[in-house]
């Protein structure tokens, strides 16, 4: 959705702009560099590194700050000095551009949100990278419509966004009660026929001997990673993983000028679900492996979390949709990497011409094996000859 008109109820956001002291226009951030340029000189100003420590904050404490604060205005109203309009970004975006005039700007995400960006990762990969990463990915469909990528390349445009992400960290005690299986084999007898006779043969069978377990593992959760944005599919976002989190940096407006930037739409306590179910699989491995055994099975398993701690950060992504045979697909690039992730049509006729053609080729593969062995039979040898004779 695009900005809109602000109404007079709004309050009026005093925002961050970035103009070049050296023609007055716009000033982007320049992926890949600690700089910010003018788009219509190239002048270039260096943004200034900070030593701001990026804290871990207590997730409980913060919590009940929360439910004691004042709701934050969900719009905000923001008056533009280069054309001196006055228009509202949505709900969940704090940095774009004017729609009026273009130009970059950034607002204060303390008026939108109660819990504010303690860091981010800078866009690394320039657009003209993001979109031939795009195409080459395009290139590697199998099963891809004919004239979708000709048609993609045409239709989709890039667009950079800061996402919002959850970072936890937490302490995990898990008790656990279940079942401990050991094999052992042992020697049975049965009876088969065997040329028309009844005979009595000795067979080794395996057996699994189940024993009552129980016990307690404990694990430290580091810097678990969660989408705090509805605005984009998380299996999609998910499959740009991993990010290079060593390297983020402390939160500057600086970074999100000529960028959307959305705010977080997932609250702290409903991203912690997320996050114990992205831990739950691990712990699930700790409890088989403290078992041991051929076998686990778990009966109950009750974790407590501790010492739960969390960062509010942005990562960077070009994101695009394009529109194919009435539907739209979604694809994002990885703003770090150049990963590639999206949606994506199939082809109903190629799929089922590749189906058939299998088909096709283990039938002959069949036919031939059978041909060759009725032929090894079929074709006397020497010495069979010999006798023959």
């Amino acid at each position: 959705m695009s900005p809109q008109p602000a109404t007079p109820t709004d309050p009026i956001a005093q925002p961050r702009r970035f103009p070049c002291a050296q023609c007055g226009a716009a000033l982007e951030y320049a992926p890949g560099a600690d700089t910010l340029r003018c788009t219509h000189c190239g002048h270039e100003n260096r943004i200034a590194a900070t030593a701001a420590p990026i804290e871990e904050q207590d997730f409980r404490q913060t919590l009940r700050e929360l439910a004691d604060a004042a709701p934050a205005n969900d719009h905000v109203a923001i008056h533009c000095d280069s054309c001196g309009a006055s228009y509202t970004f949505d709900a969940a975006v704090h940095a774009g551009v004017c729609p009026f005039c273009g130009a970059p700007v950034v607002a204060k995400t303390a008026q939108h949100r109660q819990l504010q960006p303690q860091a981010l990762l800078p866009f690394q990969i320039p657009r003209d990278q993001a979109r031939t990463a795009f195409r080459q990915w395009l290139g590697s469909l199998w099963f891809a419509p004919g004239g979708l990528k000709d048609y993609a390349r045409n239709d989709a445009s890039l667009a950079g966004m800061y996402v919002p992400y959850w970072i936890y960290d937490a302490d995990t005690a898990t008790r656990y009660r279940g079942e401990r299986g050991d094999d052992y084999q042992v020697q049975e007898t049965y009876r088969a026929i065997e040329n028309g006779q009844e005979v009595e043969r000795t067979r080794t069978v395996t057996k699994t001997r189940w024993t009552s377990v129980a016990g307690q593992v404990a694990r430290f959760f580091d810097d678990v990673l969660v989408l705090a944005s509805q605005s984009l599919p998380r299996e999609v976002t998910e499959r740009l993983e991993p990010w290079d989190l060593a390297n983020l940096t402390p939160y500057q407006e600086d970074y999100l000028s000529g960028f959307r930037s959305e705010m977080y739409q997932v609250e702290l306590d409903d991203g912690f679900e997320r996050a114990k179910e992205i831990m739950a699989p691990v712990i699930r491995n700790d409890i088989e492996r403290d078992i041991g055994g051929d076998h686990q099975r778990i009966q109950s398993a009750d974790t407590r979390y501790g010492a739960i701690r969390f960062k509010h950060i942005l990562l960077p992504v070009w994101l695009s949709a394009f529109r194919f045979r009435d539907k739209t697909y979604r694809f994002v690039v990885n703003g770090r990497t150049g990963k590639v992730q999206g949606e994506r049509p199939y082809s109903g006729w190629k799929i089922a011409f590749a189906i058939v053609l299998a088909a096709a080729l283990i039938g002959g593969g069949i036919a031939a094996w059978r041909y060759y062995s009725d032929l090894q039979y079929a074709v006397p040898t020497p010495k069979a000859r010999l006798y023959q004779g």
